[in-house]
Formats: structure tokens, sequence, C-alpha cells
């Protein structure tokens, strides 16, 4: 299988408010930016979002070494959070609904057809693919104002 190198990120403007996500997929000596947002949504929503479009392009199964600054989208696959909320029929331990249940569950489906190596980055820091994830998604953003 191949292994494509995923960086992503999600921002928001109010939180709900305008957002947008970006995505940087490395394979080889290539190189591929996406982007999107939309008016009305949430910080967590696009983090979601920006791994899934960048997901979505995959043509094929691979290894994919998924980096984001989002604990909720690495703890939530990671720690197994979302596969407990899709199991229990979108409810958390706690009870309580579980929230954007709708893109958890495309999200899992995906990472089932890929093997996902999960990497945490500290957002706003040194990482330079972090942080043109980041210019790509306030981009985004800031169109919906």
């Amino acid at each position: 299988m191949k292994t494509v190198t995923i960086y992503t990120d999600g921002a928001c403007s109010g939180n709900p408010g305008p957002g947008g996500w970006g995505a940087i997929l490395m394979y080889g000596g290539h190189r591929r930016e996406l982007s999107g947002g939309e008016a009305q949504t949430t910080n967590n929503r696009m983090e979601l979002t920006g791994v899934i479009a960048a997901l979505e392009v995959l043509k094929e199964p691979c290894v994919v070494e998924l980096y984001s600054d989002s604990k909720y989208v690495i703890d939530g696959l990671g720690k197994g959070w979302a596969k407990g909320w899709r199991a229990r029929g979108w409810v958390k331990s706690d009870k309580k609904p579980a929230l954007n249940p709708d893109l958890w569950g495309k999200l899992l489906d995906l990472c089932e057809k890929h093997t996902v190596n999960l990497h945490w980055v500290k957002g706003h820091a040194e990482n330079e693919f972090n942080n043109r994830c980041d210019q790509l998604a306030v981009a985004e953003s800031q169109k919906y104002k």
C-alpha cells in the first residue's frame, strides 16, 4: 500500500460561526492542498471535515500518516471514543448525545478503508504544514464574513 502523509486543520470565527478547513496530502514528491468552508458551523465540524475530505480523495486503500492539532479528532479516533459512540447509537458514556454523528460516521467508515496512524501536533507552533493548513482554513472561513 502507498503511504500518504496528511495534515489537516479547521478554523471557526465564532463557535458556531463561519468556518473553514484545510488539508495537505503528500505522497512521494507530490503535494496537494484542499480547502473548503461553511457559513455556519463549529470548529470541531471543520476539523472533522478536513480529515474526511482528505481521505475521500484517496483512490485506493493507503497507509495514512494523519497529523492534526485537534485533540477532538485524534482522541475521538485514537482512544476509540467515536467507535463507542456509534456502537451505543451515538450516545456518549455519560448518556448525552454524541455531537457530529454524521461526520464521525463518515470518518469511521473511511478509517476502515485505510490504515490510519494518528499524530497530534501542537497548533500555531513551528510545524510548517500545520501552519499552512491553518492559513487555508482561516482564508476559507473569511469568505463567509
